[in-house]
């Protein structure tokens, strides 16, 4: 392979390189919303999710998770309050239809009406400093805050990289901004780099909160009282059973969601599991044992070396970068 075919794989692989940074907007079309409407939307959702919805006002979202009974993630979320009876939940596309469906069946006599709101909320994906002076004084100014610009919500995200990102949230129809064109995989790549998990159809009921770090990003509300697999994330967390946790790292491979991690030391069983991923870039879910020397491989115990990278927020457990 020449010079060229190498410069060329790597932009390939990583798409948040210098010669693709993370600036403009895109259509998030991996990306879903449900609608929750009705005087019981919030409370509905307060006892089915991780986060505290029950006091969620219009100035801040949320990072929520939806559990099984066995405390396993179905679902995650990016909630906010659009009406004071009506919640809106972004999720990734895949698993929107059955994640709507187990949802609903829980609904009963709440007065809280469920539905597939995609084709009415259009998802797009704001970065860098372009969108930055689009949005000017209607930039919310921290993670998690909320405002309103241009007929849409404006949700900010956990930076990636340094780069500022933003869910902004319109009704079908809303003009679109002449920003920069953001290529779908470097804002996927922004995703990864955020280490903000988002759950995928590949990983559905594989990780119990912490296995993800959602509790460390804000995702998982211990003060909030029950919700399904309540007892099991409380038990993970206050009795020291974390044994496992999620890293960042590139490969030369072009790395998916689901895929199993094998470390050199263990060979016959996998030792982690990717749950997002870009190109080359991924988070990954692995016991921790395994990043104390020996080697983590991709899909296969010989399959691509897995390199470790720093991650944009602390992780305490007692291993070296």
């Amino acid at each position: 392979m020449g010079a060229d075919d190498n410069r060329h794989f790597h932009r390939l692989l990583y798409p948040m390189s210098a010669t693709s940074p993370l600036d403009g907007i895109t259509s998030l079309t991996h990306w879903g919303v449900i609608r929750a409407r009705g005087a019981d939307a919030a409370t509905f959702l307060h006892g089915q999710l991780t986060s505290d919805v029950a006091t969620l006002g219009t100035e801040r979202a949320r990072l929520a998770g939806y559990c099984s009974a066995k405390g396993r993630l179905l679902a995650s979320f990016v909630v906010w309050k659009s009406a004071p009876d009506e919640l809106l939940l972004a999720c990734s596309a895949d698993l929107l239809a059955p994640t709507l469906k187990r949802l609903s069946m829980f609904v009963l006599r709440a007065q809280c009406k469920l539905s597939d709101a995609t084709a009415e909320v259009l998802l797009h994906g704001l970065a860098g400093p372009s969108a930055r002076a689009w949005l000017g004084a209607a930039a919310p100014a921290a993670p998690w805050r909320r405002g309103e610009h241009a007929g849409g919500s404006v949700v900010r995200l956990p930076d990636a990289d340094g780069h500022e990102r933003y869910l902004w949230a319109t009704p079908a129809g809303v003009a679109i901004p002449a920003l920069p064109a953001l290529p779908p995989e470097a804002w996927r790549a922004g995703e990864v780099a955020s280490a903000v998990p988002r759950i995928e159809a590949a990983t559905v009921d594989q990780f119990v909160p912490q296995m993800l770090n959602f509790e460390l990003v804000g995702g998982v509300d211990f003060q909030k009282g029950c919700y399904p697999g309540q007892e099991i994330v409380a038990r993970s967390q206050y009795r020291g059973t974390i044994k496992r946790r999620s890293f960042l790292f590139d490969t030369e491979a072009v790395a998916s969601a689901g895929q199993e991690i094998f470390h050199s030391a263990d060979p016959g069983q996998p030792a982690g599991r990717v749950a997002n991923a870009a190109g080359g870039h991924l988070l990954a879910e692995v016991k921790l044992a395994a990043l104390d020397g020996g080697t983590l491989h991709l899909g296969t115990p010989d399959g691509a070396l897995l390199t470790r990278r720093p991650m944009p927020y602390d992780v305490d457990v007692d291993v070296t970068a």
